[in-house]
C-alpha cells in the first residue's frame, strides 16, 4: 500500500480537508475519498523520505530484480500493465515501489513505458530509458530488459572491485592518523614531563615538534575537527561542480598509479554500454551520444561527444576515436574490425569482457604497488613517533651517566 497527501472538499459542510490517506493508486485514492463523501480536489503521493529527509536511492541490485522480474513475466505473455502490477507487489524496496506505482499510473493513461520511466532520472538513467524505448519499437522489450539486467550487473560488479581495491589504502591511513593522534597525545606529554623538572634539559627537536602537534590537537581539538569538516564538506562541493569534477575526472586518468585502472575501467564501460545498445537497435549516433552520458568521466564523454561530430559528418567510429588519448589502441583497432565484417556488437562485447578482466589484473597491478608504498610510510611514521619517545630517553640515561 501507498500512502497520498489529499486536499479534498466536504460537501456538506463547505470545509477543505488535508490529511494522508493509503491505497493501492491515486484512482484507488480518489475512490476511497467519494466513498466517505469528500469530493478529491488534489491528491499527491507521500515519497518515503530517510532520516536525512533525502529521498531514498534505489540500489542497482533492486534494479536489476526489477529488470529480470519483468523481463520474465512479459516473455511468459502477460500484458505491460499485469507485469507492472505484479512486479510492485513483489517488490519490497519502498523508494522503487513508490516509483513503480507512478510508473503504472502513466501507463495506464497511454504512456509508453520509456517515456513512463524518464519521469525518474535518479532511477533510470538514459542508458536504461534508451533500451526500453529501443525495445518497445522492435517489439522485444523482454530481451531488452534482460539486456539492461546483465549491463547493471556487469557494471556493477566491475565498480564493486575498483572501489574494494582503493579502500584498503584509505584504510590503512586512517589507522595509521589513529595511532599518530594517540602517540602525540598521550605518550609524549609524559616524556615531556620528565623533561620538566631537569635544569637545562632541551627536548630533541623531532620530539619537539610533534610536542607542539600534540598540544594544537589537545588544546584546539574542536578547531582542528572544523578544519577537517569544513575542508571535507568543501572539496565534495568542488567536486559536485563542473569544474571540479573535470580536475577528478582528468586526475584519474593520468594519476600514477591508478590511471591505468581507470582508463580500462572506461573502456570497459564504454563497450558494454555500447554493445548493449547496439543489440537493441538503437541508432549509431543516440548509441554514442547515450554512452558518453554513461561512460562517467567528463574527459572521456568529451571525446564521445568530438567523436560524434565526425561519425555525423560520414567518418567511421573507429576512424573518429583513433589516436584520441582518452582512447585505447585496441578499442579503434577492435571497432575498425568490427566495423568491416559487419559484426559491431560482437567485437565491442568480446572488448567488454577483454577490459573487464584487465580491471581485475590491473587492481592486483595497483595492490602490488600501493602495498610497499604503504609500509614504506607506514615505516617512516613508526620510525618518527619511536625516536620522538626514545630520544629524550637516552638524553636522560647519558645525562644520568654523566655523558
Amino acid at each position: 500500500m501507498l500512502t497520498f497527501t489529499y486536499t479534498a472538499l466536504n460537501p456538506s459542510t463547505g470545509q477543505k480537508i488535508k490529511a494522508e490517506i493509503e491505497a493501492e493508486n491515486e484512482k484507488t485514492a480518489a475512490k476511497l475519498l467519494i466513498d466517505r463523501g469528500l469530493a478529491p480536489l488534489e491528491i499527491s503521493q507521500k515519497i518515503d523520505r530517510g532520516g536525512s529527509g533525502l529521498r531514498k536511492r534505489v540500489p542497482t541490485k533492486q534494479k536489476v530484480i526489477f529488470s529480470r522480474q519483468l523481463s520474465t513475466l512479459i516473455d511468459a505473455g502477460l500484458p505491460l500493465l499485469q507485469s507492472l502490477n505484479t512486479v510492485k507487489e513483489q517488490t519490497k524496496h519502498v523508494a522503487l515501489k513508490a516509483v513503480i506505482a507512478k510508473i503504472i499510473i502513466d501507463v495506464e493513461a497511454g504512456s509508453p513505458l520509456s517515456t513512463a520511466l524518464e519521469k525518474h532520472p535518479e532511477v533510470f538513467d538514459s542508458v536504461y530509458v534508451s533500451l526500453i524505448a529501443a525495445g518497445e519499437q522492435s517489439g522485444s522489450l523482454d530481451v531488452s530488459l534482460e539486456r539492461i539486467a546483465t549491463q547493471q550487473e556487469k557494471d556493477a560488479e566491475v565498480i564493486s572491485k575498483v572501489r574494494g581495491a582503493l579502500m584498503y589504502p584509505g584504510i590503512v591511513i586512517l589507522v595509521l592518523m589513529g595511532i599518530l593522534i594517540f602517540m602525540t597525545t598521550t605518550v609524549l606529554p609524559q616524556v615531556a614531563e620528565v623533561y620538566k623538572g631537569i635544569p637545562g634539559a632541551k627536548l630533541p627537536l623531532i620530539t619537539s615538534l610533534l610536542m607542539k602537534l600534540s598540544g594544537f590537537i589537545t588544546n584546539f581539538w574542536w578547531l582542528a575537527l572544523i578544519i577537517l569538516i569544513g575542508g571535507v564538506f568543501a572539496l565534495r562541493r568542488y567536486i559536485k561542480t563542473p569544474k571540479g569534477k573535470a580536475v577528478v575526472d582528468q586526475l584519474k586518468i593520468t594519476m600514477w598509479p591508478i590511471a591505468p585502472l581507470f582508463m580500462k575501467l572506461y573502456m570497459a564501460r564504454f563497450a558494454r554500454t555500447g554493445s548493449t545498445l547496439v543489440a537493441s537497435g538503437v541508432p549509431m549516433i543516440k548509441m554514442l551520444n547515450t554512452t558518453a552520458e554513461a561512460v562517467g568521466n567528463t574527459q572521456v564523454a568529451a571525446s564521445i561527444y568530438k567523436a560524434v561530430e565526425q561519425v555525423k559528418g560520414g567518418k567511421a567510429l573507429s576512424a573518429s576515436i583513433e589516436n584520441d588519448p582518452h582512447f585505447l589502441d585496441l578499442v579503434s583497432d577492435m571497432i575498425s574490425i568490427g566495423e568491416q565484417s559487419g559484426s559491431l556488437e560482437g567485437m565491442m562485447v568480446r572488448l567488454a569482457e577483454y577490459y573487464e578482466k584487465e580491471v581485475d589484473n590491473q587492481i592486483k597491478a595497483v595492490n602490488t604497488i600501493i602495498e610497499p608504498l604503504l609500509m614504506v610510510v607506514v615505516g617512516v611514521v613508526a620510525l618518527l613517533i619511536v625516536a620522538a619517545v626514545l630520544l629524550p630517553i637516552y638524553g636522560l640515561a647519558g645525562k644520568n651517566l654523566g655523558v
